[in-house]
């Protein structure tokens, strides 16, 4: 039995579509989405380096 719900990460070198199609192959839609800076310390200070970017999938069956 798979997960009805699956968090999919927007990978290095990925673009937001190519995760959408990804999240398609595998039986999933988006249903929600959620971003967060990264950060590295600097100098003692926090400097954001990228966005991570996460879609919340669903199976489609159950949409």
């Amino acid at each position: 039995m798979s997960k009805k719900t699956v968090w999919f990460e927007v990978q290095e070198g990925e673009t937001i579509e190519q995760c959408l199609e990804r999240m398609q192959k595998e039986g999933y839609m988006a249903a929600g989405r959620k971003e967060e800076p990264v950060f590295e310390e600097r100098d003692g200070k926090p400097v954001p380096i990228r966005q991570r970017i996460r879609f919340k999938g669903v199976r489609l069956e159950e949409s």
